[in-house]
């Protein structure tokens, strides 16, 4: 018997204590973690506020021992304390690249099923324990194809909800080439499960011709109002030439059916632009804010023939006035490691004067490094207190 206890005592240290040492270090509250030997890495975060208060964050698994290209698993978790702690809810077979949003007091999730996947929304009425099933067009099955995103914001504007997306079906299948920029947007007041409620826009195809032949793609769409009242959905741009990031402003027509683009203007400098970003409006500074993994430059330096899109150990809290011109405001989070650790594709939200966080965080965990700073194995959240008053 004293030999049994013995064993299990090993096996649960041997699983947990790196766990529990690893809290010690790495930056903010660790939502969950996995270890960079399950060959499962942890995307796509995304985070909600109930009406209640509660946090609902969420996020896919990656990777060669995961199931993204056939039915893509995604995990919810929950925070009642502001997020100082966090308990798991419920796994989803078949989300992958999702957004969570709330709308009308009810919790959602809409995104691909897999890697390039069919578009599906569900419904959750108890704060993410449960979820509707997609079965058909009535009931969350709202486009079939092959389809990109990440788990974007889903935005109310003039009486309808706004979700970016990209087509991933050519006409070049190359990683990048393959993305063609859309919007999907519903009536505020329509039966969101039904994919009649649902329109698309246009659709703007890669373009080998744009940023002198340097342009290798477009993808992960922000949909943005201009203080003007234009829409746009502004994107990351894969130009692997240069660490001078930029960002492109694709015009959204008034009905939003029409895509527009001025390869001449609609290219602004954006640190941070081949990676995944957010951007939102704070009406009360009057300022626009995202999150980005700017590349300093001593990073630069260091590895000057790095793709752009391969920082992301550097996360900065940036603001705008107009969209086209934007500062630094305060570097969030930075490690001296470019090679394994990296905080990115974060999800954020405005509550009150702060904003916060949810990281795909790559960070040693005690034992070992992430694979590396793209292939995550932490998901971590993070505040960022009185965030009007940063300089």
């Amino acid at each position: 018997m004293m030999k049994v206890h013995a064993v299990c005592y090993f096996l649960w240290a041997s699983f947990f204590l790196p766990t529990l040492l690893l809290a010690q270090h790495v930056p903010g509250q660790i939502v969950c973690y996995e270890p960079s030997s399950a060959q499962r890495y942890i995307g796509s975060p995304s985070l909600a506020i109930l009406p209640n208060g509660d946090y609902v964050a969420s996020h896919d698994f990656f990777g060669p021992k995961s199931t993204e290209w056939q039915q893509a698993t995604t995990r919810i978790y929950t925070s009642s304390d502001k997020g100082k702690v966090w308990r798991f809810l419920s796994e989803i077979n078949g989300a992958f690249w999702s957004s969570l949003f709330v709308h009308e007091g009810e919790l959602y999730l809409l995104g691909p099923d897999r890697h390039h996947g069919t578009v599906l929304i569900r419904k959750s009425t108890d704060g993410g324990q449960t979820w509707t099933q997609p079965t058909n067009r009535e009931n969350g099955v709202l486009l079939t194809g092959q389809f990109h995103c990440a788990p974007m914001p889903v935005v109310e504007h003039n009486g309808r909800l706004w979700r970016p997306m990209e087509t991933a079906h050519g006409p070049d299948l190359a990683w990048g080439k393959r993305y063609g920029a859309m919007v999907m947007s519903a009536a505020v007041d329509a039966d969101l499960m039904n994919a009649k409620s649902w329109t698309t826009s246009s659709t703007m195809l890669y373009d080998s011709t744009y940023l002198n032949g340097n342009f290798t793609g477009w993808l992960e769409g922000n949909f943005v109002v201009g203080k003007d009242g234009q829409m746009w959905n502004m994107l990351r741009v894969d130009d692997r030439t240069s660490h001078e990031e930029k960002a492109a402003m694709v015009n959204i027509s008034k009905g939003g059916k029409e895509l527009s683009f001025d390869p001449k203007t609609g290219f602004i400098p954006f640190d941070g632009g081949s990676k995944k970003f957010v951007i939102k409006y704070d009406p009360v500074s009057d300022y626009y804010y995202t999150l980005v993994n700017s590349i300093p430059e001593k990073y630069s330096r260091q590895y000057p023939e790095r793709n752009p899109a391969g920082f992301r150990n550097v996360l900065v809290l940036r603001r705008s006035k107009d969209l086209k011109k934007w500062e630094d405001v305060k570097t969030l989070l930075e490690h001296e490691d470019v090679i394994n650790h990296g905080f990115q594709y974060v999800d954020w939200s405005f509550e009150g004067e702060d904003i916060i966080v949810l990281s795909r965080t790559a960070y040693f965990d005690g034992n070992a490094d992430a694979r590396n700073n793209h292939d995550a194995n932490f998901l971590t959240f993070h505040r960022i207190e009185r965030f009007r008053f940063l300089d």
